[in-house]
């Protein structure tokens, strides 16, 4: 295999990680968001936390094999990101952190107050997440300052832009819809009804938010002058696909809303990527500086070696998460005896 069909082979395996990430970690954020507004009893928050409790920290693999590849595919974009979106990816590891301790110790203590620190504590870490993610992809989008040697030269609020914060708000709610639709697949009653009534209200926010977003990164990105990959009809079709969502909702099509906002996600995730390339980091000072597969990339045996042991595992990783998703198939209702705690 060529070297520069080795250096493109990780740059799409990289992008696939990341989609699969938002694809499958999406909708336990926005479960998580709801968590303390949709359960108005400890049961029903129970019901809530176990339509993700088997899968969500499968889930969260995806964002750590994301970052491995990265690392080992790329170490100069790995160096780069990590370095200089430092603090917010601090941010981002400590919304994860509270998250999962919440999942595990909510339980452990049958008081009210210690179950509500921790709902909150649950729905906090999937905001942050969520808004620091779609933040960083945003400013990804945009470009941000990087010198000559490759070395990020922002800080924080540098990536706290209008147009990076507009790409957090989008995550957001477009996350909270996922959840929405996710658990009126999973939950049974009352509670699967409010689930319901609430997407429709949350559709309303999410497609003015991603409308929103495809306007601006039409002006505030330079993807109409150095198009990567063209992606044709995807971003037209990612947009599209948010906006009939609504009328699976009204028409009470559960299984086919939450598709929808599954390949609005991924098709928006595809677009993103496409007119990346061959870029992986933008430079806003100068684009000639950007960072691409080919001056952030490992040496070809290294990449070789890494296509061979994913060639033998992902296959293996991805048919163990299928068969648990097919094992906790089942809705969930909020009777405290058919519960797990």
């Amino acid at each position: 295999m060529s070297y520069e069909f080795l250096q493109t082979l990780w740059f799409i395996l990289i992008a696939v990680l990341w989609i699969g990430f938002f694809f499958l970690e999406g909708f336990d954020f926005g479960v998580g968001m709801l968590l303390p507004f949709l359960g108005k009893k400890d049961e029903e928050r129970r019901a809530i936390i176990n339509t993700i409790g088997p899968t969500w920290d499968g889930n969260e693999v995806w964002l750590l094999t994301a970052g491995g590849a990265t690392f080992a595919a790329f170490p100069h974009w790995y160096a780069t990101m990590f370095s200089g979106f430092y603090l917010a990816l601090f941010l981002l590891v400590v919304g994860l952190i509270i998250r999962g301790i919440s999942f595990e110790y909510r339980s452990k203590d049958a008081n009210p107050a210690w179950r509500s620190r921790f709902d909150w504590m649950i729905a906090v870490g999937s905001f942050l997440a969520a808004l620091l993610l779609g933040t960083a992809f945003a400013n990804l989008a945009r470009g941000v300052p990087i010198n000559a040697d490759m070395m990020y030269t922002g800080n924080l609020f540098t990536l706290l832009n209008p147009f990076g914060l507009l790409g957090g708000l989008t995550m957001v709610t477009v996350f909270l819809l996922y959840g929405a639709t996710f658990l009126t697949l999973k939950l049974e009653g009352d509670l699967r009804e409010r689930a319901r009534e609430l997407s429709k209200k949350l559709y309303i926010a999410s497609a003015v938010v991603v409308i929103l977003l495809a306007v601006f990164t039409y002006i505030e990105t330079d993807i109409t002058t150095k198009i990567g990959i063209d992606p044709g009809f995807i971003p037209i079709a990612s947009v599209v696909a948010m906006l009939v969502v609504v009328f699976f909702i009204n028409r009470r099509m559960e299984g086919w809303a939450f598709v929808m906002v599954a390949l609005h996600i991924v098709l928006t995730q595809v677009a993103f990527f496409t007119l990346m390339f061959p870029r992986v980091m933008i430079s806003s000072t100068n684009p000639d500086w950007s960072l691409t597969i080919y001056n952030a990339s490992s040496s070809q045996y290294t990449l070789t070696v890494m296509s061979i042991v994913a060639l033998v595992f992902v296959p293996i990783v991805l048919a163990y998460q299928g068969w648990t998703y097919y094992q906790f198939r089942k809705r969930i209702t909020a009777d405290r005896k058919s519960l797990v705690y």
